[in-house]
């Protein structure tokens, strides 16, 4: 009998199903889990296989942070302003644990990319027009308000990951308790009169 798996290879996405099996992996034990040769057993295909898409498991990586950082920036995208943008952040690392860990270790991936440079610009750039400082701001300096933001939703991600606020959650939903947490840091004018 034919997995589901193998009728994708045989369909022309064995692409598409290595990266969701190193997804599975990743999200399940760390990136340092991951290897090619585990991968195409997976996959059902020659040890080779893998390396046919990606070349090598720095390859891999680096497509792993590309998607990443494109499905961050659509996901970013849509919120309307700085909290909701975090918001968004928190959600976005809630639910791509895999991405997310991998996006932000340079050591793992090929920086220099240009499919990971594109898509990290587009969402470095979702992030940054989020960052509109009041006339009577923090400050003069929009890049520090907008490491000052991303640190909070950064932060905020991690330790959620990290299993590190599961206690300090009382059961509220992620987006719910970053939404309280914005809320005693930044004033209603800061949130857009929210």
């Amino acid at each position: 009998m034919t997995s589901e798996r193998e009728r994708a290879y045989h369909h022309g996405d064995l692409r598409r199903v290595i990266l969701d099996a190193a997804l599975d992996v990743i999200a399940t034990n760390g990136p340092g889990a991951l290897s090619l040769r585990d991968l195409a057993r997976r996959a059902g295909v020659s040890h080779a296989a893998p390396a046919h898409h990606f070349k090598d498991r720095t390859g891999l990586l680096t497509a792993v942070a590309a998607e990443g950082y494109a499905l961050f920036a659509d996901a970013l995208a849509g919120a309307p302003d700085l909290r909701e943008r975090g918001v968004a952040y928190v959600r976005f690392a809630a639910t791509h644990p895999a991405h997310f860990q991998v996006m932000f270790q340079p050591d793992l991936h090929r920086t220099d990319d240009p499919d990971l440079l594109a898509a990290r610009a587009r969402a470095t750039e979702a992030l940054r027009e989020a960052v509109v400082l009041p006339p009577a701001g923090r400050g003069e300096d929009d890049r520090l308000a907008g490491v000052a933001a991303w640190s909070l939703a950064h932060g905020f991600a991690t330790l959620l990951l990290s299993g590190a606020l599961t206690d300090a959650m009382e059961g509220r939903e992620p987006e719910e308790a970053f939404r309280s947490l914005a809320g005693l840091i930044f004033t209603a004018e800061e949130r857009g009169g929210g």
